[in-house]
């Protein structure tokens, strides 16, 4: 029996806000647009850039997540399953569309601030963590030596003891 495969992934900018509706029986979905773009150049050297537009559906509990989450202009990694669906308009003309219905989203750029004075706090912010982080310069002196004392054993044993240990295939895990 021969298989197939209905897999997408995209990353994009987002076109819109994301829009949450619930279904009557109370599921939620969320839609939303993607572009992705792309550039090639000609045989002539002339650079061309094309966008594409890509309807986006969430289902669920990735559908409240997406509405909460994404905002126009946010970079977006999304993979699912193309889907095309058909209906018949209000002025009776058949229509179809194709969307992506997604499984998975991750977002790939930090969270958007509004205004530069909160940006430039939560800059701020960060350089005082990582003051934090960073250990004091008596830490890393002491670390050094620590260092310093190992290799100078290693070198008077002449081996480091992990090569002269031989490892028994009963000890390998798998």
């Amino acid at each position: 029996m021969a298989r197939s495969l209905n897999r997408v992934q995209l990353i994009g900018n987002l076109t819109r806000d994301p829009e949450l509706r619930y279904t009557p029986t109370g599921s939620a979905v969320c839609s939303f647009s993607i572009a992705t773009n792309r550039t090639w150049t000609t045989d002539d050297g002339q650079k061309h850039e094309e966008a594409d537009f890509h309807r986006v559906v969430a289902w669920n509990k990735l559908a409240e997540i997406c509405s909460q989450f994404l905002v126009k202009g946010r970079k977006v990694y999304v993979e699912g399953r193309l889907s095309t669906r058909n209906w018949t308009a209000q002025d009776g003309q058949p229509r179809s569309t194709t969307e992506v219905v997604i499984d998975n989203m991750i977002l790939l750029d930090p969270k958007r601030q509004e205004g530069e004075n909160n940006l430039e706090e939560s800059q701020i912010e960060k350089k005082d963590e990582k003051k934090q982080k960073e250990p004091k310069k008596e830490e890393n002196k002491s670390v050094q030596k620590d260092q310093d004392r190992i290799l100078d054993n290693e070198k008077t044993e002449g081996k480091n003891e992990s090569e002269s240990e031989e490892v028994a295939p009963d000890d390998i895990p798998f």
